[in-house]
């Protein structure tokens, strides 16, 4: 059975409450002892065990210090913060048309100073064209029932906010799996203007292109979903029905690691232009 955004949040807000009666447990403390420390009811400290009141950063802090485990606070206050606006379904995101969401990230864009992508299925939007992105925001529109079609209008509206690639006080890491080369979106020739642009941003010198060659015989990290990395503050994951934006650090880490594992195993410079110049043979 499929997980909604709202019970996702209250299962992110459960996790919250079981680590922090871990914290309680491991310390010896009792649920009065807990709250005396902390400086209110018992009552309270059973509601946030319990996932039926949300902590404040304040309480989480103090719990932490009770337990002796102030070096677990703040971990758990992002975790808390994130639990309730992590899930955003598109359908909510998407509802004025397209174009709206892409001019919401204009002004978050300039204030990134380091972007990290990985994508296993499709050119990153950052590295888009305008035709490439015109029949992937058209296909979504459609088959999310978007009463606002404005595919086009993104699209031209996402090749402005990409601009930032050409502003100076940014560097961009993007890493994309090879197969992404032969997923065609739109007709051959929006697929050869769009391989054609990877050549062209790949040899900016602020652009660092990795891709994973199909031909790796032993991967120590598989393909995983397609993720972007802002800065070490916010890593947004896209899934078919929400994105998930991640703000806890020890899950940034995490996202840290994987990308790291597969930027070793990609090819930069010549070899992934040879895979790019490969891949655009292919289309005649």
């Amino acid at each position: 059975m499929p997980i909604s955004p709202s019970s996702s949040a209250q299962a992110a807000r459960e996790v919250v409450a079981l680590r922090l009666r871990d914290l309680r447990k491991s310390a010896g403390l009792t649920v009065v002892e807990l709250a005396e420390r902390c400086g209110w009811h018992h009552s309270k400290t059973s509601r946030v065990e319990n996932a039926v009141t949300a902590p404040s950063a304040g309480d989480i802090r103090a719990w932490a210090s009770a337990c002796g485990a102030l070096d677990q606070a703040e971990d758990l206050v992002a975790q808390s913060l994130n639990a309730e606006s992590m899930y955003s379904e598109w359908r909510h995101q998407v509802r004025r048309g397209m174009k709206q969401l892409q001019d919401s990230v204009v002004q978050f864009y300039q204030e990134t100073q380091l972007f990290r992508v990985y994508s296993s299925t499709m050119v990153p939007g950052l590295l888009q064209t305008e035709g490439y992105a015109a029949a992937l925001l058209t296909s979504i529109a459609d088959f999310r029932d978007i009463p606002v079609n404005d595919g086009a209008e993104a699209a031209a509206a996402r090749v402005e906010r990409s601009r930032v690639i050409h502003a100076p006080g940014h560097r961009f890491v993007m890493l994309i799996e090879e197969a992404v080369l032969y997923s065609q979106l739109g007709d051959e020739d929006a697929m050869a203007a769009q391989l054609g642009y990877l050549l062209t941003a790949g040899a900016l010198p602020q652009v660092s292109l990795g891709i994973v060659p199909m031909a790796t015989r032993t991967r120590p990290q598989w393909p995983i979903e397609t993720f972007h990395m802002y800065d070490d503050s916010l890593v947004s994951v896209e899934f078919l029905s929400a994105e998930v934006n991640i703000t806890q650090p020890s899950e940034i880490a995490l996202y840290l690691k994987a990308f790291e594992r597969l930027r070793a195993m990609a090819v930069y410079g010549a070899e992934a232009r040879r895979l790019i110049l490969r891949a655009i043979e292919q289309l005649h």
